[in-house]
């Protein structure tokens, strides 16, 4: 006899196990990424009565209950009645989507998300966005609380879509009393990701901008998926900070990775940043440089006070994103082939692109000689 559809058996267990006293959780983008890793563990966690996948395609879990449709969708109101939490993943942060197309999908997105849960019943909705909304700046302290001001500008990529994420889930219990809302902050996501930070490690220099002080967190994301399932429960709520403990400094980063550094002026590093952003040679605005710069490390005390641990080190976390990114380079935070890979570069800093203008010009001159 043929096993049922998996779509069949996740509806019956939802109705046939009560002995599951746990929340029914809905996951939007749980087909990829983060989504699918928190779907897989929370339909395999005994104190999850039942997990709904919602995404523009079907993801792997077959123990998840799935509805295929685009999150702005007003009809995901309807998929979401008989949830207890929503988790909404779906955010696009690609650095080769059209920066006003990416922001129009995750603002309209989490919008619709929220709205729809208010209105089916759901008395929780987490949010996840970036412990970058703190800002970068050299007056951070080290670490910063989950409190701090967010003091973070719209200028770096996916950043101003972040800012509004955090103002819809501040204005969304006012507007729909009795929901509840909690955003999860991550330092650097490291994990199958890709953004303009971890594209920093592909350069073949690290870019150290003179006269800055950076610190270096990072997130794995199967801590994030952790302290995402401590957010489920109910095990904490509010603004929650997560992270590795500690941080590392661009020296032992430097150490740790094997990488030297390229240390140049801060008005030419960021000059020449905004130039070949402005003409679309590259995807990191000038913008990103600031999170290589200067310190947004968080204390994520909310999380540590409820008894959650990460189970990676800055140290174990950035040995596997040096080993995701061999083999890659990207200067300007644009990838290049394997020829096109100069001694000098990092991501966001264009090293390489400005040494690359100068060969240029060079050979244009010697071509006007002959």
């Amino acid at each position: 006899m043929s096993s049922p559809d998996p779509q069949v058996r996740a509806a019956r267990n939802l109705s046939t196990n009560p002995a599951v006293r746990g929340p029914v959780v809905a996951v939007t983008g749980a087909a990829s990424g983060v989504g699918a890793l928190l779907t897989e563990r929370l339909a395999a966690s005994d104190e999850i009565r039942q997990v709904i996948a919602i995404d523009e395609r079907r993801g792997e879990c077959a123990d998840a209950q799935w509805h295929i449709l685009d999150v702005r969708d007003p009809a995901i109101a309807d998929k979401l009645r008989g949830a207890d939490v929503v988790v909404h993943l779906a955010v696009d942060l690609d650095l080769g989507t059209d920066a006003a197309a990416r922001s129009a999908f995750n603002v309209r997105g989490t919008q619709t998300v929220l709205t729809a849960a208010a209105a089916a019943g759901v008395h929780r909705v987490v949010l996840c966005t970036s412990a970058m909304v703190y800002g970068a700046l050299p007056d951070n302290e080290l670490p910063l609380s989950e409190d701090a001001e967010l003091r973070a500008t719209a200028e770096a990529t996916g950043v101003g879509d972040m800012l509004e994420i955090e103002r819809l889930a501040r204005r969304a219990p006012r507007a729909h009393p009795g929901l509840n809302v909690t955003v999860v902050r991550p330092a650097v996501l490291v994990g199958g990701t890709d953004t303009a930070l971890t594209r920093y490690f592909e350069s073949p220099r690290l870019l150290v901008v003179a006269g800055s002080r950076p610190a270096w967190q990072f997130c794995h994301v199967e801590d994030l998926c952790g302290a995402l399932e401590y957010a489920v429960l109910e095990k904490v709520d509010g603004e929650l900070a997560v992270g590795c403990e500690g941080w590392l400094e661009q020296e032992e980063v430097e150490e740790l990775s094997g990488i030297r550094r390229m240390e140049l002026p801060s008005a030419v590093a960021l000059g020449a940043a905004a130039r070949l952003h402005r003409i679309g040679l590259t995807p990191s605005p000038a913008g990103d440089l600031a999170y290589t710069m200067y310190p947004w490390v968080v204390s994520g005390s909310r999380l540590y006070d409820a008894g959650w641990r990460p189970q990676w080190t800055n140290e174990e976390v950035l040995a596997e994103l040096l080993e995701e990114v061999s083999g890659r380079h990207t200067v300007a935070g644009r990838r290049l082939g394997r020829k096109d890979a100069t001694a000098a570069g990092a991501a966001g800093a264009t090293v390489a692109l400005l040494g690359t203008a100068a060969l240029v010009r060079r050979a244009r001159k010697a071509r006007r000689r002959l």
